[in-house]
C-alpha cells in the first residue's frame, strides 16, 4: 500500500465510485436479507425473539463503539488503508459467520463483522467526497446512498429465496465473496490516499473512555427495564458526559467535540439523523417477525412485501442527492422527515386483520420519506465542515445512524421483551406480538415529528462556505 498523496483529478473516479457504491449495497443487502432469515435461524438454535433482536444488535453495537476511533484512524493513517483493511476483516468475519454452530457464535462473529464495517463506513463518504468537488457531491452521495437503498430493495426477495431454496448460511457465503472482490478491486486500482494525512498523536485515553461509556450505553438500553441495565445507561451517560469535558481540553482529541458545540449546522444534522435511523430502522425487524407469525408467509413471501420501502427510497435518493446540490438540502431533508412521521402513522394502525395493501402503502410512504431526507442531509452534514476533518465527520455520521439503529433495536426489543417476556414466538402470544408492533411504530412516529422540528431549525441557518476550495 502506498501512502503518497495523488492529485485527485489522476485518481480513477469510476473505479473508485464502483468499490464504494458496491460496499455500500452489500452492506445493507445482507442486514436485510438476516432480518429475512431470522426465523430460519431462530428455528436452528432455538432462539426467543429477544435473542434473534441480538442477531442484529450485535452488529449495531460493534459499529457504534468503533465508528469514531476508526473515523480519526482515517484522517490521521490513511482512509484508503481503512478502507481496505476494514474490506478483508469483513470478508473473513462473513466467511466464519456461514459456518457457526450455535446462536453464541454467531452473535460473537456479528460483533467482529460490526468491527470490520466500522473500518469500511467510517471513512467511506469521506473516500467519496475527497474525490469529486463541490457542486457534484450531492449526485455523488445520492448514487451511494441509492446503492444502500437498491441493496435493501433487492436483499428481502433474494434473501427469503436464498434462506427457501439453500440456508440462511448462504447469504454470509455470498456477502464474503462479495467483499473479497472490493479488496481485490481496491488493491488493484486505489492503492494510494486521495489526500494528506494529519500528523497527529492518536487519543487512546479518549479512546478507551469512549468505547467503555458508549459500550455501557447501549448494552444498558438493550436490556431495560432490568436493574442492572438501568445502572449501565446511566454510568454510560456519565461516562460520555466525561468524556466530553477531556476531549474540549484534549489537543488532538479522537472526537472534536468543537464540531458540535461551534458549528450548529453540523450538530443538528446530525441529531436529525440519529433521530431518522431510530425511528425507522427496526420497521423491517418488526414487520419481517408480523409478516411471517402473523400473516403466515415464507420468508421470501416476506421479502417481497418489505421490498417496496427500500425501492422507493432508491429511487427518491438518487434525485434527491442531485436535488440538494441546486435547492436547500436541510428543506428537502425536513420534508422527507414529515413524510416519513406519515408512513409510521399508517403503520402504527395494523392488526391481525390488516391487509397487504394497507402495510404496502405505508411501506411506499416511508420508502419516499426516507429517501428524500438521507442525500441532502448528508451533504449538509459533510459540506459544513473542513476537508481536513472529512474522516472524523463521516463516522461521526455514521456514528449517529448506527446509534439510531441501535436505540431503534433497543426500543423495539424492549417493547417485546415488556409483552413476551424471554419465550419464542408461538400461536398463544401472537397477539401480544400485534401489541407491540403497534406501540414500537407509534414510539416512532412521534420520534421523526420530533426530527421534523430540529430539521426546521436548521433550515434557517446559514451554512458555512465549503472549506477545501
Amino acid at each position: 500500500m502506498k501512502s503518497t498523496p495523488i492529485n485527485n483529478s489522476s485518481v480513477n473516479k469510476t473505479i473508485l465510485l464502483a468499490a464504494t457504491m458496491a460496499t455500500h449495497f452489500f452492506n445493507p443487502f445482507m442486514g436485510a436479507a438476516v432480518n429475512v432469515a431470522l426465523k430460519k435461524i431462530g428455528t436452528d438454535f432455538a432462539m426467543s425473539a429477544v435473542g434473534l433482536s441480538w442477531v442484529s444488535m450485535s452488529y449495531l453495537l460493534a459499529s457504534v463503539i468503533f465508528l469514531v476511533p476508526f473515523g480519526k484512524l482515517g484522517d490521521t493513517w490513511g482512509r484508503t488503508r481503512m478502507f481496505l483493511y476494514g474490506t478483508i476483516f469483513f470478508a473473513i468475519t462473513t466467511f466464519l459467520c456461514a459456518f457457526v454452530p450455535n446462536s453464541t457464535l454467531l452473535i460473537v462473529m456479528r460483533f467482529l463483522q460490526g468491527i470490520a464495517s466500522a473500518m469500511m463506513t467510517s471513512t467511506l463518504m469521506a473516500y467519496v467526497i475527497s474525490a469529486f468537488p463541490p457542486d457534484k457531491r450531492g449526485k455523488m452521495i445520492g448514487l451511494n446512498v441509492s446503492a444502500v437503498y437498491v441493496g435493501s430493495s433487492l436483499a428481502p426477495m433474494f434473501g427469503g429465496l436464498i434462506t427457501d431454496a439453500f440456508s440462511w448460511r448462504s447469504i454470509f457465503l455470498i456477502n464474503a465473496v462479495a467483499s473479497s472482490l472490493v479488496a481485490i478491486l481496491i488493491l488493484w486500482k486505489l492503492n494510494r490516499e486521495l489526500s494528506e494525512t494529519m500528523k497527529e498523536k492518536f487519543d487512546f485515553k479518549g479512546t478507551f473512555l469512549y468505547m467503555i461509556s458508549i459500550s455501557m450505553l447501549m448494552y444498558g438500553l438493550s436490556k431495560l427495564p432490568h436493574q442492572y441495565a438501568i445502572i449501565l445507561t446511566l454510568a454510560g451517560i456519565t461516562g460520555l458526559f466525561v468524556f466530553a469535558k477531556i476531549e474540549l481540553k484534549t489537543k488532538f482529541p479522537v472526537l472534536n467535540i468543537r464540531l458540535f458545540t461551534e458549528n450548529r449546522v453540523f450538530a443538528l444534522s446530525n441529531l436529525s439523523a440519529l433521530i431518522n435511523y431510530a425511528a425507522t430502522f427496526s420497521m423491517s425487524f418488526m414487520l419481517s417477525l408480523y409478516l411471517q407469525y402473523v400473516k403466515g408467509m415464507e420468508a421470501r413471501e416476506a421479502g417481497l412485501v418489505l421490498v417496496a420501502q427500500p425501492i422507493l427510497m432508491a429511487i427518491v435518493s438518487t434525485f434527491s442527492g442531485r436535488l440538494s446540490d441546486r435547492k436547500n438540502p436541510r428543506k428537502l431533508a425536513a420534508l422527507g422527515m414529515g413524510i416519513s412521521a406519515v408512513g409510521l402513522l399508517i403503520l402504527s394502525f395494523i392488526s391481525s386483520e390488516t391487509a397487504i395493501i394497507y402495510i404496502l402503502f405505508g411501506l411506499i410512504i416511508l420508502g419516499t420519506g426516507f429517501g428524500l431526507f438521507s442525500s441532502p442531509n448528508t451533504n449538509v452534514v459533510m459540506g459544513s465542515v473542513d476537508k481536513r476533518v472529512y474522516g472524523t465527520a463521516s463516522a461521526i455520521l455514521a456514528t449517529m445512524r448506527s446509534t439510531g439503529m441501535m436505540f431503534s433495536m433497543a426500543i423495539a426489543s424492549l417493547t417485546i421483551h415488556l409483552f413476551l417476556g424471554d419465550a419464542q414466538i408461538n400461536v398463544s402470544n401472537i397477539p401480544q406480538l400485534i401489541t407491540s408492533t403497534k406501540i414500537v411504530f407509534a414510539l416512532f412516529t412521534v420520534l421523526c415529528f420530533i426530527g421534523v422540528y430540529t430539521s426546521l431549525v436548521k433550515a434557517n441557518i446559514q451554512i458555512p462556505t465549503l472549506k477545501d476550495e
